[in-house]
């Protein structure tokens, strides 16, 4: 139980807090490389300029939290839950982002690149400016209603095995699939 707990600067390179209670702790420039969340609560933590790279936080809480310049690079967020998060500037370049909720988050700037988005939900996420998406994975992500005009290295195969609807705006060039997989699957 470390919640409330100041980590502003600390190192925190390979510690373990599996199953940690760190709600609303402060990790301003903390550096996380390669520590442990697995299935830690880190909602409402101000995590701004936080290195979480290649930490294993799978089923991680990470609703509220403000991680604005945070790098998640290479990060295992498996399942991890960034409902009404603020990611502005973060990077998830290689991140695996499988199944993670991003319920309400308000993305600003972020990358994406070469992640793992497989089954994540981003039909309520909230993308201002520029969102790099460059050969990330998005089969069957969920991005119904969700608009990506202004969304960078989105490729229409990309688009072509996620989950979109009428709704979903893309970039210029790219063209809605004649079929959504998502719909599909539903019918079995």
């Amino acid at each position: 139980m470390l919640d409330g707990s100041d980590f502003v600067q600390a190192n925190l390179v390979d510690v373990d807090f599996s199953y940690t209670d760190l709600r609303n702790s402060n990790f301003v420039s903390a550096d996380l490389t390669k520590a442990t969340l697995v299935r830690a609560a880190l909602a409402g933590a101000r995590a701004d300029r936080a290195n979480f790279q290649r930490v294993e936080a799978y089923r991680a809480g990470f609703q509220d939290v403000r991680a604005n310049d945070a790098s998640f690079m290479a990060a295992e967020l498996q399942r991890a839950d960034f409902s009404r998060a603020e990611l502005e500037n973060a990077n998830f370049q290689k991140a695996d982002l499988s199944r993670a909720i991003f319920d309400k988050t308000v993305i600003t700037g972020a990358n994406f690149s070469y992640s793992n988005l497989s089954r994540a939900d981003l039909t309520t996420a909230v993308f201002e400016g520029a969102i790099n998406f460059e050969d990330a994975f998005f089969f069957l992500t969920r991005i119904e209603g969700v608009d990506l005009s202004a969304a960078i290295g989105l490729d229409q195969h990309q688009v072509d095995i996620a989950c979109g609807n009428a709704a979903t705006k893309l970039p210029a060039g790219l063209v809605m699939p004649k079929r959504w997989p998502c719909a599909e699957a539903e019918k079995d």
